[in-house]
């Protein structure tokens, strides 16, 4: 199922879990016969890394969904993709912001999944970022030589575990809403949810805001099977209310994670992450706090 390496997915995306995956790899509960279910794919490093036999993998991004379906069917290869990203890499290299944006339009247009991942290794800060017309609008990164050799064999190898990955278990990678995808988890599911944080960045590809966080937690509390919520709890200037009053009837784990989207460095600070389960977790990493449910927050 995990093992101690963390392997880090091909396309990057904000708010990506990898610091936290192995205190959520001791408290997920998932065996061979689980379906693992996110409705929230983003970065899929969860889901990756605890690579269940069963899965489903849903976003409501449709050129993430797009991305990996490619690989899936063999259209993406660690092979191909080198190739790509070296012919492309050297027309950057040379033509800077000029052929980035040039790429930009294209994707617009065309929406390759070659193309996606271009502009997910040459944008700004790396982030994943729409406008309301569902238009790729993040700015250049202004690194011309980005993709350096070694840089390339990253992005491959990264790809090519995910190949491997497809190969040896039973995976789906669906666009769709969150409430269509809990809606049909089955009986024996373990639903894994990162939604947008709300109060913070809501700008990846949908909006969020209270109504949904509602409609989410009513979601999950009506599917009955066990889940669990990557969350924020507080930073040093303020608090996640939410987890104390709609999601106060959950466990809730917490680990001190530093916060990387922000474009000075001055506003990326280190946050208290908060895994919230309906369960109480088994997490034997020192100096992580557990609090009980409803009434009973207090550290167990």
């Amino acid at each position: 199922m995990s093992n101690s390496k963390i392997w880090v997915p091909p396309i990057k995306i904000q708010g990506i879990k990898t610091k936290i995956v192995p205190l959520i790899q001791q408290a997920v509960i998932c065996d061979e016969d689980t379906v693992w279910v996110e409705p929230f794919m983003g970065s899929g490093v969860v889901g990756f890394n605890i690579a269940p036999k069963h899965a489903v993998f849903a976003d409501t991004n449709p050129y993430l969904i797009a991305f990996y379906q490619a690989i899936q069917r063999g259209e993406i290869t660690s092979v191909n993709a080198r190739e790509f990203l070296e012919a492309e890499g050297a027309k950057l290299a040379v033509l800077d912001d000029e052929y980035y944006y040039e790429v930009r339009n294209r994707f617009n247009q065309y929406h390759d999944p070659f193309d996606f991942l271009f502009l997910n290794r040459s944008c700004f800060n790396g982030m994943i970022r729409f406008n309301k017309k569902g238009k790729f609008n993040v700015p250049y990164g202004h690194k011309p030589k980005r993709f350096a050799k070694a840089y390339i064999t990253k992005i491959c190898n990264q790809i090519e575990h995910v190949e491997m990955l497809l190969k040896v278990n039973n995976w789906h990678f669906i666009e769709q809403s969150f409430e269509k995808t809990i809606s049909e988890a089955v009986e024996n599911s373990f639903v894994y949810c990162d939604p947008p944080y709300i109060g913070r960045h809501v700008d990846y590809f949908d909006s969020w805001d209270e109504t949904q966080e509602k409609v989410l937690h009513d979601a999950l509390v009506s599917y009955g099977g066990r889940f669990m919520l990557s969350t924020w709890d507080h930073n040093t200037y303020r608090r996640n209310e939410y987890v104390y009053s709609l999601w106060s009837d959950c466990f809730k784990t917490t680990k001190e994670h530093f916060y990387h989207v922000g474009a000075k460095e001055t506003n990326r600070n280190a946050v208290l992450e908060a895994l919230l389960t309906n369960y109480e977790p088994k997490v034997l990493i020192p100096d992580e706090e557990t609090v009980g449910t409803g009434e009973q927050m207090k550290l167990l």
